[in-house]
């Protein structure tokens, strides 16, 4: 069994449409009149797409509590240990803080910025302080429990638990989950001189966590046994 077991958490279609009516005579200027009281062509307008639905006002702040609530039930399921649905709940969390960047007209989550949501969150004047501390907060959480629930995997994707913590560390440096994570994650890479220098930086944080502690002695162990090989190698 891993080590680590013993760690941190670790297209809605307008379907259908009225049916065809056949065209009869109508009094003069009296068509527009009678359709836009007819109860069905108004209902028409509003859902066929000939008058698109303005964005309501509301809608960022609608954006703030889906992904809020997107995540609290991300963290249910991780408490309930039902991992996958856990991590559904978080990406949903995350696309609903892109999607709000986007709303706002900020850059696009796409771009290659490590973290290209909370600065621009921070630059809108659209959301209240608290609301952009909330979405700050969210998407650290987000990363953080996505890398718990990937390590809790039985094949676990270090590569991605490892780009995960990055995003954290690369706005919360001093991060204890992201530091300790990202040195399981090295380890588990076989880039042992990234991993001590992760875990060291999380044993700062946490001196007496146990688990940095054995992960520190078993990558000084790898180190030291590879010396003699690294320095045959340069020989």
């Amino acid at each position: 069994m891993s080590v680590i077991q013993a760690g941190h958490e670790g297209r809605v279609d307008g379907g259908g449409g009225s049916p065809r009516l056949q065209p009869r005579a109508q009094p003069p200027n009296s068509s527009s009149s009678s359709r836009s009281k007819d109860p069905r062509y108004q209902q028409q307008r509003h859902h066929g797409g000939s008058m698109l639905k303005q964005p309501s006002q509301n809608e960022p702040a609608d954006a703030v509590r889906r992904a809020l609530d997107f995540k609290s039930q991300g963290t249910q399921c991780y408490k309930d240990k039902k991992y996958r649905e856990a991590i559904g709940k978080y990406h949903r969390a995350l696309l609903e803080i892109k999607g709000l960047c986007r709303v706002l007209g900020e850059p696009d989550a796409s771009s290659k910025s490590p973290s290209p949501i909370l600065p621009s969150i921070s630059r809108s004047t659209t959301l209240t302080d608290e609301q952009k501390g909330a979405m700050e907060n969210a998407e650290l959480e987000c990363y953080n429990s996505l890398a718990a629930c990937l390590l809790q995997m039985e094949l676990v994707n270090y590569e991605r638990v490892k780009e995960y913590c990055l995003k954290v560390l690369h706005k919360e440096g001093k991060n204890f989950k992201a530091l300790y994570r990202s040195g399981v994650a090295y380890y588990h890479l076989g880039d042992f001189q990234k991993a001590l220098y992760y875990l060291k930086e999380s044993h700062k944080q946490e001196p007496s966590d146990t688990n940095a502690i054995r992960y520190i002695q078993l990558t000084e162990m790898k180190i030291r046994r590879n010396a003699p090989r690294e320095k045959k190698d340069a020989t």
